[in-house]
């Protein structure tokens, strides 16, 4: 019987120890894997909202190259030699191309603007030369752009001298003490009046034949006339203050090292853009008016406008040529001021040091500044 007694608890035992089965049941762990959804979504809608806060340096700085000065050089290649400069613009493209992606690259992958680097990497007199030639260049196209203002209020019966003093106190207290960011999304919204030069194109039946054949075959022509043409063709695309205005850009967004592919894209995208925009302005004006010489007035350069909008081409293009100079007039002495602050020392300051400096009265210890500046960027 004690025998009995002893075996009964060694027979109950494997049926307490067969519980465990139970709680080891697989089931109760699937719910990490709905948590795990979570962070994974947020981590898309960080990535969509490190794409809107880039995206935008290349874009802009190459759309600010179609001011004035570039309508007008861009029209009159068109008005002179017909399609004769196409090839030409096509190997502009790619120097435009080229170099603005080398601009955003430093600066996504130094944090520093063009400035910066010209003083760190050479010397302080090198540095001052080129901030002075960039100045001088700058000087020359503020004034094309607030020339181009004049030109387009002139076109709707407005003289210049009425115009042009209150648009430099406008675009002054714009870019000092306004917001800038709504001020571009204005200008670029006037600038989309442009988009008429691919539709002008397209209705001014232009000889394809020889368009394809101009865009696949070199043309040059040995004279002075021409020469100077293809120099300001290079000059009024690739102008200095699109890559000091572009790098900047990409370091005041905070951008890092492993959003370079973003920031690749935003600088081709906006280049090929830009050219494709001139090559449709010339293009167009070869239709409309090719062969008949350099340009003497707007009036001339609306001309390719009429197959779109008829006798409303003036009023088109004055809208296109004054949401570009106003574009263009607020870009370049930005780029100005990055290069002059970049030259001499300046600071710039983080957002990461932005946001602390913010919240350094009341942030909640789970969500510090630093912890949302480091997830800001996956």
């Amino acid at each position: 019987m004690t025998r009995d007694l002893d075996t009964a608890p060694v027979t109950a035992a494997p049926t307490v120890t067969a519980a465990p089965t139970v709680t080891a049941a697989p089931t109760v762990t699937a719910a990490p894997t709905v948590a795990a959804a979570s962070p994974t979504r947020r981590k898309g809608w960080r990535r969509i909202a490190a794409v809107t806060m880039i995206a935008g340096p290349g874009l802009v700085a190459a759309n600010a190259g179609n001011d004035a000065a570039g309508i007008a050089t861009y029209a009159s290649a068109g008005s002179q030699y017909a399609y004769g400069t196409l090839f030409f613009m096509v190997l502009v493209t790619i120097a435009l191309v080229m170099v603005q992606e080398m601009a955003v690259r430093l600066g996504a992958h130094t944090g520093k603007g063009l400035g910066a680097l010209i003083r760190e990497q050479f010397s302080l007199r090198l540095t001052a030369l080129a901030v002075f030639c960039l100045g001088l260049a700058n000087t020359g196209l503020v004034v094309s752009e607030f020339a181009g203002i004049g030109a387009a209020f002139e076109l709707l019966g407005v003289p210049k001298w009425a115009v042009i003093p209150p648009a430099a106190v406008l675009l002054w207290a714009l870019v000092l003490f306004g917001s800038y960011k709504w001020a571009e999304r204005i200008f670029l919204i006037m600038s989309l009046a442009f988009f008429a030069y691919p539709v002008a194109m397209v209705l001014g039946h232009p000889d394809w034949g020889q368009v394809g054949e101009h865009l696949a075959v070199p043309h040059i022509e040995p004279s002075k006339d021409f020469i100077l043409l293809a120099v300001a063709l290079i000059g009024t695309t690739v102008s200095p203050y699109m890559q000091f205005y572009a790098a900047a850009g990409v370091v005041d967004r905070g951008a890092k090292p492993e959003d370079y592919k973003l920031i690749r894209a935003d600088a081709v995208v906006g280049a090929v853009f830009a050219c494709l925009i001139s090559l449709t302005i010339i293009i167009a004006t070869a239709s409309a008016i090719g062969g008949t010489g350099p340009l003497e007035s707007a009036a001339q350069a609306a001309e390719a406008l009429k197959p779109v909008a008829g006798h409303g081409a003036e009023l088109l293009f004055a809208l296109g040529l004054v949401g570009a100079s106003a574009l263009a007039g607020a870009v370049v002495p930005l780029s100005a001021g990055y290069a002059v602050g970049e030259a001499v020392g300046v600071e710039r300051r983080s957002p990461a040091a932005s946001a602390t400096r913010r919240c350094s009265s009341g942030c909640s210890p789970r969500r510090s500044p630093s912890a949302r500046s480091s997830r800001s960027f996956p």
